[in-house]
């Protein structure tokens, strides 16, 4: 959950937030919306690694998820990623 809000956030910030700054000068967007992406990132980082240990995820799992979480749409793969695994280990036969 708290990668789909990071990788929104960070969407509003790149390709809302920033336009507005640039096109019709309003800098506050990007300092409101960059201080929320902030939080939510550092959220995101400090779950990261306990949860990838619970989970028991491989390194190229949990080193895949620190990635996904700078890409503008990494997340969105991230969880895509994650909903395959989920579905293969419900139904190992398909």
């Amino acid at each position: 959950m708290i990668s789909l809000t990071e990788g929104i956030s960070m969407v509003v910030l790149v390709f809302v937030a920033m336009p507005l700054k640039w096109i019709f000068d309003l800098p506050d967007m990007v300092t409101y919306v960059g201080w929320i992406h902030g939080v939510l990132f550092i959220l995101y980082i400090l779950v990261l690694f306990p949860t990838s240990r619970k989970l028991r995820w491989s390194f190229q799992n949990a080193m895949f998820a620190l990635i996904a979480a700078v890409l503008p749409f990494g997340p969105f793969l991230f969880d895509r990623k994650l909903r395959k695994q989920e579905k293969m280990l419900e139904n190992p036969q398909s």
